[in-house]
């Protein structure tokens, strides 16, 4: 019987590249997707507040794991903590899109950019960054950058002026920055945009968010 995973999904725009990954990286699987598109306008409006749509969340996860799912993916950076909540209300490994992305930042240098389109991400993206750093007792210097101008033409649906402003950003701080954190899954498109040695510094989170949940389904069979 094959295996499901559960994706959720705080935007339709992270739904195609997830489901392309999945089908390299976990190819026996079912997919199950929940999309709830009001959490980031939310997160917007209260200023971050995670605890006003964990419990949604959370909830999320509960159906996942009654869908069947024997591992859950948790795509969105802006609600990424929830996650450990999800842990303790579910059965099943759930998996924070943006960890293995932190990990691998912490290990190739102490530079570090965090650069998002929405404010209520780089909270987090910065708070997971130093902790990985804090658990590998290595001193960081992370430098935050915002690029709210590229999800106004997203929303509006302009993806070519999102990603040209994106790449151009991008392309400034790979020649600044040992490694250059993009903290959102919806980034990573305007990355492959970029000339090879400047898409070698950055890191994208739906890739090796995807590698990750792998691994971790290798290891729970081979308990």
């Amino acid at each position: 019987m094959a295996k499901t995973l559960a994706i959720i999904h705080t935007t339709p725009v992270t739904v195609t590249s997830l489901k392309e990954l999945a089908a390299r990286y976990l190819p026996d699987y079912k997919l199950i997707h929940f999309i709830d598109e009001s959490i980031l306008p939310q997160l917007r409006e209260n200023g971050g507040k995670i605890e006003e749509v964990e419990e949604r969340l959370v909830q999320y996860a509960a159906f996942a794991e009654q869908s069947g799912a024997d591992v859950i993916l948790n795509a969105c950076s802006s609600v990424g903590e929830v996650a450990e909540k999800m842990k303790e209300r579910v059965q099943v490994p759930v998996v924070r899109i943006d960890e293995a992305m932190a990990e691998e930042a912490i290990r190739r240098g102490k530079r570090i950019a965090v650069v998002a389109t929405l404010s209520t991400t780089l909270v987090p993206t910065r708070k997971l960054l130093e902790t990985k750093a804090a658990e590998h007792r290595k001193q960081i210097h992370l430098h935050p950058v915002l690029v709210e101008e590229a999800f106004r033409r997203l929303q509006a649906g302009d993806a070519d002026g999102h990603d040209q402003l994106l790449v151009e950003k991008l392309s400034e701080l790979s020649k600044e920055m040992d490694v250059v954190v993009l903290a959102q899954a919806s980034m990573a498109r305007a990355a492959a945009q970029l000339p090879a040695p400047e898409q070698e510094k950055c890191l994208t989170s739906p890739e090796l968010g995807m590698k990750l949940v792998a691994d971790v389904m290798q290891g729970s069979a081979g308990q």
